[in-house]
Order: structure tokens, then sequence, then C-alpha cells
């Protein structure tokens, strides 16, 4: 049984680590493009970011897809890179009221979603193939 006097939530490196276990996994055709896109993990959202998406509530968002789709790109957008961010405060929160799931598996699922979003797929598009929250 494990000890939980001792157990501590994973920080933000471990969930990133998850999110990169992710990564890791993805078919060929998609891991190229995946590593261009940058993978930062933060608490909570920043205000700015809740307040442009209209969310009162920071636990409601768990990640978020910052860029230009790859179906939508041009060589006449600025540069920069892609950003898939993950908000670990939320994540675990989810985790907990959950109860059903492995925190790993939530954060790939997580990762996976909003990098659905840099391949060009709506939230319509993702839920046809993933049943997650069923």
């Amino acid at each position: 049984m494990r000890d939980w006097n001792k157990a501590e939530a994973p920080g933000l490196d471990e969930i990133e680590a998850m999110a990169e276990a992710a990564r890791a996994t993805l078919p060929a055709a998609f891991a190229a493009r995946a590593a261009e896109v940058v993978l930062r993990v933060e608490d909570f959202a920043a205000q700015e970011m809740l307040k442009e998406l209209g969310i009162e509530n920071p636990f409601e968002l768990t990640g978020l897809y910052e860029g230009i789709p790859l179906t939508e790109k041009s060589v006449m957008d600025p540069g920069g890179p892609d950003v898939i961010w993950l908000f670990r405060r939320p994540i675990l929160d989810e985790w907990i009221d959950r109860g059903d799931v492995a925190l790993g598996a939530l954060v790939a699922h997580v990762y996976i979603h909003e990098l659905a979003h840099h391949f060009g797929w709506s939230d319509d598009d993702i839920a046809v193939i993933d049943r997650w929250w069923e």
C-alpha cells in the first residue's frame, strides 16, 4: 500500500514528462509536426488568456493550443512557434473529480486534444473519434 503521508502532488516537470511520453508514442506521420510545437506547463492559465477566452474559473481550462493550425498556415504568417499549454492544477482537479483514470492517461488525452487543434481539427472533429468524455 502506498504511504500517502509522504506522497506529493506531481509538479510541473512531472506533468510535462507525462505529456512528452504521449508525444513519444505518436505515429511517425504526426511525430515530426508535433515536435515543432512547444510544450508549456503552468499551474494555471494567465488571467489575460482566461479573459480572452471568456473563462472566469481558471479550473475550467486544462489545456490550450496557441498558434495557427497547419491547415491555415501560410508562408506569410508571422514567425514564432505554436504552443500547447497544459495547466497542472485544473488537470489534477479533473483527475480527482473523475477518479477512474490514471493521471498519465488524462495528461496524454489533454495533450493529444490540443495537438489535434494544431493539425487543424475542430472540437467537433475530435469528438467524432475521441469518446473520452462519454
